[in-house]
C-alpha cells in the first residue's frame, strides 16, 4: 500500500499516460460526471463506492477523485481500512482542471 493517502494530479497523469493497471473510481454524484469527468476514470456514486471495498485487496491499487478531493479522501480512508491499496487524488477535478486538462470544465 502506497504511504501517502493522496496522489498529486501529476503522478496520476503519469499513471494514465503509461497506462499502468489500477481502478480508477469517480465517487461524484451522476449529474457532476455529466458536467465534468477526467478519461478513464468509472463513474460511481458515494454510496455505491463503498461496495468497491468488497473487491479483492490484492487486486489492482484503486485512485478516487471527487470535486475537490475531500469525498474521495473518505472513500479512500475506507477502502483502505478494507485492506485495499487506495489513494485520493488530492485537490479533486478541480485541480485537475487548474493543473492538468483546462479542457476539463470547472465548476
Amino acid at each position: 500500500m502506497p504511504e501517502e493517502i493522496e496522489i498529486d494530479p501529476q503522478s496520476l497523469r503519469k499513471m494514465l499516460d503509461t497506462k499502468q493497471s489500477f481502478f480508477f473510481l469517480d465517487c461524484r454524484e451522476p449529474q457532476e460526471h455529466e458536467v465534468a469527468r477526467i478519461d478513464g476514470g468509472d463513474a460511481d456514486s458515494h454510496e455505491r463506492a463503498s461496495a468497491s471495498g468488497r473487491r479483492n485487496p490484492e487486486g489492482p491499487p484503486v485512485v478516487v477523485y471527487c470535486h475537490h478531493g475531500m469525498r474521495s479522501m473518505n472513500v479512500a480512508l475506507w477502502l483502505r481500512s478494507k485492506s485495499v491499496d487506495a489513494q485520493s487524488l488530492a485537490g479533486g477535478i478541480d485541480r485537475w482542471s487548474a493543473e492538468i486538462d483546462p479542457n476539463v470544465p470547472r465548476y
